[in-house]
C-alpha cells in the first residue's frame, strides 16, 4: 500500500511543491512547526532513514541542503533545523523547520498558515533554489 507520501509525489494529493528532481520531492508540511516547515522525501518509498543505500542517503542529505539555503533566504529565521525521526508515516522524510527558538523543533506547538500562506511561502523558498 502507498504511503499518504508517495499518493503525494504522484499527484493523488495536492500539495505546495517546493522543489523535486529525479529522486526526491520537496513541499511544505500542511502541520507546520512554524511558517515555510518543508518536508523532502524520497521518491522511492523506503521506510527507515537508514535503509537508503549510501547513494541515496547522500544525494537526499545534498538535496535537503539545497533547500534549507533558499528556505533561509526566503524565511526570515536564525536557522534551519532539521529532523527525521519519522513514525508517524512509513516513508523517509526529512524535515526542514525554519527556527526562531528550540521549542520550533520540538512538534508540540503548530502554526496555522492559509492556503494563500502555503502558496506564498511554496514559491518564495523555490525561487531562492
Amino acid at each position: 500500500m502507498s504511503s499518504i507520501f508517495t499518493k503525494i509525489i504522484s499527484g493523488e494529493i495536492p500539495s505546495y511543491k517546493v522543489a523535486e528532481n529525479e529522486d526526491f520531492y520537496a513541499f511544505l508540511d500542511i502541520n507546520p512547526n512554524a511558517k515555510g516547515h518543508t518536508l523532502v522525501v524520497p521518491k522511492k518509498e523506503v521506510n527507515k532513514l537508514f535503509d537508503l543505500d549510501e547513494a541515496m542517503y547522500n544525494s537526499l542529505m545534498s538535496f535537503s541542503r539545497e533547500i534549507a539555503l533558499a528556505m533561509e533566504k526566503a524565511i526570515p529565521c536564525e536557522r534551519i533545523g532539521m529532523s527525521v525521526i519519522g513514525l508517524e508515516v512509513p516513508h523517509v522524510h526529512v524535515h526542514l523547520i525554519p527556527l526562531q527558538k528550540m521549542e520550533d523543533i520540538q512538534f508540540i506547538k503548530k502554526v496555522t498558515l492559509q492556503p494563500e500562506e502555503f502558496e506564498a511561502v511554496s514559491k518564495a523558498i523555490s525561487a531562492n533554489l
